[in-house]
């Protein structure tokens, strides 16, 4: 997974709202459009990018698409937050200490 993609692709906060929607259930793009302030198009247009960070997968169910969360492609990226994260309060750690003496 490139992560500098899937980063990108969650920064904006409707793509984040149709990830969301995905993770919940998997769902055809009339579905994921459902009340949202967006046009069936640009849902698709917003698909188009989480797939291309391979965030999202789809699948022909006879005339629809049906969009699924990539599970391994988020347990990456959450592994790579988790990384960033566990540098982080390890930083801290070490400042607190310093401080401490």
């Amino acid at each position: 997974m490139a992560y500098a993609s899937a980063l990108v692709a969650l920064s904006d906060p409707m793509r984040r709202t149709i990830l969301e929607r995905i993770v919940e259930a998997p769902r055809s793009v009339g579905e994921i459009a459902l009340g949202l302030p967006i046009s069936r198009p640009a849902v698709s247009q917003h698909l188009k990018v989480l797939k291309e960070a391979d965030l999202v997968r789809e699948e022909r169910a006879g005339t629809r698409r049906i969009y699924y969360a990539d599970g391994a492609a988020l347990g990456e990226l959450r592994a790579y937050i988790d990384g960033m994260w566990q540098a982080s309060l390890g930083r801290f750690a070490a400042a607190a200490e310093r401080e401490e003496s």
